[in-house]
């Protein structure tokens, strides 16, 4: 049976900003009809539910996190980089999937709070994947595979695809898995490539870090630096050199469509121009950026060359706690834009870099019910809408919807 939800406001996602607006969801969890509410269909028989005082919007749509790291928030002090992510390898160490597992499900309930409808979840235990079809939520897992040394292609490969089978349980219409070769600093140049073939054999979307520090560029560029003295401690050969980090990822088969580089803080405009020749999306983590001192990536020039950007948070251990309007709000005073332009980046825009601007980030016919409701106050005016869900962040999430079923009520 088809159910109606309606607010004092409707924010389409496609630019349109409508007054009393309501959406009609059937019972598969797509929308039927979205308009003014004179509009869509009502009734005594069909199910509705009304919030006044509030906006309704798209569910928001998180480019990039980590959620089996939901729990580490303060024990990984800012240290250099590399370091830093030792420290996180050695927390990860100390859990168990059951571990990883309950993490994994806490970050979801933080992100249904924050009004995130989807999750472009990266992370080697695939717990998230698991918590997704627990919690009935929507995402795409990519599974990460790691390996330096070219010698490691082989087991490396085979363990991706092995716990990429395993995973095929939870896998459905709003839980996708994916490939992530982790980085240039932890993935030889043949394991990219064989990692990239399996992908494009087996139609799975890949995501990778990728230009996030000088550390990663100076191991490509010039062979110093932190992660190319690990290298050589570790017997690792070093990588051909003179080569930026995306233009190493083109020469290995990485780059296209169904790729999302995440990070692209260290991009020149060849770089740039590389992106978009291959139709990469890409995930920009700014406050993530700047906690750990890698930069103001290129948002502008990316946005300016017309590749598809949406925004994530990053792990809870980089920035706590997870906030995707906050960093919407960050990427606004990075690249001058105006709130409209803000909100893309975690409503269709994240939708396209995903390759789901067909499914999801926009409130239309035939795609997902996924829907947030923010409270707006008594003196919101009518022009400031799109600046007041900005600013409220989760703190103005009154309930979210993920096919039409409600994830999150705020309590009262």
């Amino acid at each position: 049976m088809p159910t109606r939800i309606s607010a004092d406001w409707l924010l389409t996602g496609n630019g349109d900003v409508i007054p009393l607006g309501a959406v009609l969801i059937d019972d598969r969890g797509r929308l039927l009809a979205v308009g003014p509410d004179d509009t869509v269909p009502a009734g005594p028989s069909i199910p509705s539910e009304n919030f006044p005082g509030s906006i309704l919007t798209p569910g928001l749509v998180n480019a990039h996190t980590h959620l089996e790291l939901t729990g580490f928030e303060g024990m990984a002090p800012e240290t250099e980089f590399a370091d830093w992510i030792r420290t996180i390898i050695r927390l990860k160490a100390g859990r168990s999937p059951a571990d990883f597992l309950q993490a994994s499900i806490a970050g979801l309930h933080q992100s249904f709070a924050s009004g995130v409808t989807t999750v472009a979840d990266t992370g080697d235990s695939g717990a998230p994947a698991e918590a997704l079809a627990l919690l009935g939520g929507s995402g795409i897992t990519y599974l990460e595979v790691f390996g330096p040394d070219p010698s490691q292609v082989a087991a490396s490969l085979e363990g991706l695809k092995s716990r990429i089978a395993s995973l095929q349980p939870f896998h459905s219409d709003r839980v996708r898995i994916g490939v992530s070769p982790h980085a240039p600093y932890s993935v030889s140049g043949p394991l990219y490539r064989a990692v990239s073939a399996f992908a494009e054999e087996a139609g799975l979307p890949i995501a990778v870090h990728v230009a996030e520090s000088a550390a990663e560029s100076d191991l490509l560029m010039s062979g110093t630096g932190p992660f190319a003295e690990n290298w050589r401690s570790r017997g690792i050969p070093l990588p051909a050199l003179g080569v930026t980090p995306i233009q190493w990822l083109e020469e290995h088969g990485v780059l296209g469509a169904r790729t999302l580089c995440i990070h692209v803080v260290r991009a020149d405009a060849t770089d740039i121009a590389r992106l978009k020749a291959h139709r990469c999306g890409v995930a920009h983590c700014p406050r993530s950026n700047a906690r750990h001192g890698h930069g103001r990536a290129p948002l502008r020039s990316l946005l300016d060359a017309a590749i598809r950007v949406g925004v994530g948070t990053d792990s809870a251990v980089s920035v706590s706690p997870p906030d995707l309007l906050a960093e919407a709000r960050a990427a606004r005073a990075l690249a001058g834009l105006d709130p409209a332009a803000s909100l893309r980046l975690v409503m269709l825009g994240a939708a396209s870099a995903l390759g789901l601007e067909g499914e999801i980030g926009s409130l239309e016919p035939g795609k997902w019910a996924d829907l947030a409701v923010f409270q707006l106050t008594p003196s919101t005016g009518n022009d400031h809408l799109l600046e007041a869900v900005l600013q409220g962040g989760s703190r103005g999430v009154n309930a979210t919807f993920i096919g039409g079923r409600a994830v999150y009520r705020r309590k009262r």
